[in-house]
């Protein structure tokens, strides 16, 4: 799932205080010769408010099964975003499909300037402060994933400075 990323660190669930909040169910119809067979998708986003985050997809043909599902699938897609102090290192864009996502520090005290999709995501992963703007698909499946993209290349100068084989005062002095 997350192949394309370099510096992606995966995390155990086990030990860790996640909560999971809830993106959308969407109710699902299969057109059959016996008629339709109603079912439903829901996507679920978990986090401990600390930097660990990741998202699942479960499908049933009860909610409360498909929420229990996506849960059980977001625990086993959990990966670590560096943060600085409550806000991002740096600004960063992510797409996914037809879904594009802006992602801004901010200062202090802003808060969470998001919508939607993204602000759940930002909130469990445990930003505080923030700037975004989703542009183009609505769709949450889409917009979860464009926000994961955005947030999986975010890099923190511990990070840039192992990279690139320099101290951390020459990445700022450059």
């Amino acid at each position: 799932m997350y192949q394309d990323y370099k510096n992606v660190e995966f995390v155990k669930p086990g030990g860790l205080d996640l909560k999971d909040k809830l993106v959308g169910v969407q109710r699902v119809t299969k057109v059959t010769k016996g008629g339709r067979a109603f079912g439903f998708s829901a996507i679920v986003v978990v986090g401990d408010e600390n930097g660990v985050v990741g998202h699942g997809l479960g499908k049933s043909k009860e909610v409360a099964d498909a929420i229990a599902k996506a849960v059980e699938d977001a625990k086993k897609n959990l990966v670590r975003i560096p943060l600085n102090k409550s806000t991002l290192p740096h600004e960063q864009k992510g797409k996914y499909a037809g879904a594009k996502v802006s992602l801004f520090p901010a200062s202090e005290g802003t808060g969470v300037i998001a919508g939607g999709p993204t602000r759940i995501v930002l909130e469990s992963v445990g930003v505080h402060d923030v700037l975004s703007k989703n542009q183009g698909s609505t769709n949450p499946h889409n917009v979860v994933k464009a926000t994961f993209d955005a947030l999986l290349q975010l890099r923190n100068v511990d990070t840039v400075a192992k990279q690139r084989g320099i101290s951390i005062d020459k990445v700022f002095n450059g």
